[in-house]
C-alpha cells in the first residue's frame, strides 16, 4: 500500500503564493491534486503523468503549476496569484490503475 504525505499548506494573503508537496512511499503512474472547500464537493485541480504530461482545471490554469520528481516519488503544486476562492483542503491523489491513493489533506487559506 502506497502512502501519500502532503505538506506546505497554510495561510496566505490574496495574490500570494504557496507551494504544496506530496511525497509517495512508492512509484505512482499519475499524481495530482484535488481540493474541497467547506460545504462543497471535492473537485479535481490538476494532475501529471509519470512522463510529465499535465492537465489543469480551468479555474487554476495559468496560476498553478504541477511538477514531479520521479527519483523522489514527489509531486509539487506551485500556487501563484491565490484568490480567496482557492481556500480549501488540498488532497494529493495518486493512481496506478486500478489502484488509487489519497493523502490526508493540507489546509490552504487565502485571506487578508
Amino acid at each position: 500500500q502506497v502512502q501519500l504525505v502532503e505538506s506546505g499548506g497554510g495561510l496566505v494573503q490574496p495574490g500570494g503564493s504557496l507551494r504544496l508537496s506530496c511525497a509517495a512511499s512508492g512509484s505512482i503512474l499519475r499524481m495530482g491534486w484535488y481540493r474541497q472547500a467547506p460545504g462543497k464537493q471535492r473537485e479535481w485541480v490538476t494532475d501529471i503523468s509519470i512522463v510529465g504530461i499535465t492537465n489543469y482545471a480551468d479555474s487554476v490554469k495559468g496560476r498553478f503549476t504541477i511538477s514531479r520528481d520521479n527519483a523522489k516519488n514527489t509531486v509539487y503544486l506551485q500556487m501563484n496569484s491565490l484568490k480567496p476562492e482557492d481556500t480549501a483542503v488540498y488532497f494529493c491523489h495518486g493512481s496506478s490503475y486500478p489502484r488509487q491513493y489519497w493523502g490526508q489533506g493540507t489546509q490552504v487559506t487565502v485571506s487578508s
